[in-house]
């Protein structure tokens, strides 16, 4: 939907920015790491955004943003100490944290929903989600553990149509009568710019697999002992989405690229309208609560759903796994634009 950013929107977006009391940059900064799950990206935008335009100095904090990638483990560094928070790829991962005795909690969930989608040919026939049965589906092995086991529970999608996804699409490509997974904010993009065609996109968000996504993780102890550094590392981090969704976001844009030299201006900029238009970040109890909301109802439903489908075992004591005790306060409402 279209909207209009007016000179107030813009003017509190600033104002956020420099953000806190003359108090706090008087005052020595608390040192924070962050690791994210993957390289510098779009999808770590608003974090990227409060680090270039002082928004985490502005709450008191000197933020190291450590990358991901294929051969990091970040969230092993945060268990052992070695991080202070972490970017968790959905709700999955708290569970698995209580299923382990892990030490660590989630505390705002940045996506309203899971970005993952199935992609098709767009002239395969393809018109409604429960056609892409008839598929040959690639498929991850991390997919085949998680949210292919709810398309089976409650698709009756079949293990028989399924060959390995590599994470290249030539495959998918080569066969017209196929589907992959991918990201919403990234699959797509790369497909077009491959085949010069726009491929059917399915979000599971859409179809009902309701995990939060893009949550961030931290230690129980840091939760007890610094409550007020988680407060002001989620507060300034909502802050940071805000501004890079709605406002001048060409710093952060500026950081992702001098992290990630691969990155270019065409994809950050579909990544952000896909972002927008799909609602991955700001939408569902998002848009009374704030950016980064969670419900004990959300959390509940998706726990249900995996025990159902057989990836979560039936009694863990999913309360354990997320804390609200930072979130839902509304924070950076005023920085919406008007629709």
């Amino acid at each position: 939907m279209p909207f209009t950013i007016t000179r107030r929107a813009l003017l509190g977006a600033a104002a956020s920015a420099a953000a806190a009391p003359q108090s706090v940059s008087a005052r020595r900064l608390d040192k924070v790491s962050f690791g994210t799950n993957w390289v510098a990206e779009a999808e770590h935008g608003g974090f990227y955004q409060a680090l270039a335009d002082g928004t985490y100095r502005g709450h008191g904090l000197d933020v190291t943003i450590v990358q991901g990638g294929p051969n990091v483990n970040n969230r092993i560094l945060l268990t052992v100490g070695k991080l202070d928070f972490f970017l968790s790829a959905n709700n999955l991962e708290g569970f698995d944290a209580v299923a382990q005795n892990l030490p660590t909690v989630e505390v705002a969930a940045f996506f309203q929903k899971d970005p993952q989608v199935l992609i098709a040919h767009p002239d395969a026939g393809i018109e409604r989600f429960a056609d892409l049965k008839k598929l040959t589906l690639f498929i991850s092995q991390e997919g085949m553990a998680t949210y292919y086991q709810w398309l089976k529970a409650d698709y009756g999608f079949s293990d028989s149509v399924v060959k390995p996804y590599t994470f290249n699409p030539q495959p998918f490509l080569a066969d017209k009568n196929s589907a992959m997974q991918g990201y919403v904010t990234s699959e797509p993009f790369a497909v077009e710019k491959a085949a010069h065609f726009k491929p059917k996109v399915f979000l599971l968000a859409d179809q009902g697999f309701s995990a939060y996504s893009t949550l961030i993780e931290t230690r129980r102890d840091l939760v007890d002992k610094k409550p007020d550094v988680v407060q002001r590392f989620i507060d300034a981090s909502i802050i940071g989405w805000y501004n890079y969704l709605f406002h001048d976001n060409r710093a952060g844009n500026a950081l992702i690229k001098k992290q990630n030299p691969e990155m270019t201006d065409d994809l950050l900029a579909y990544s952000v309208n896909t972002m927008k238009r799909y609602g991955i970040v700001d939408s569902g109890d998002a848009l009374t609560l704030g950016i980064g909301a969670m419900t004990d109802a959300r959390v509940k439903g998706f726990y249900d759903e995996m025990t159902r489908a057989g990836v979560v075992k039936p009694g863990l004591d999913w309360r354990k796994s997320y804390t609200r005790q930072f979130v839902d306060r509304k924070i950076g409402l005023n920085l919406r634009p008007t629709p």
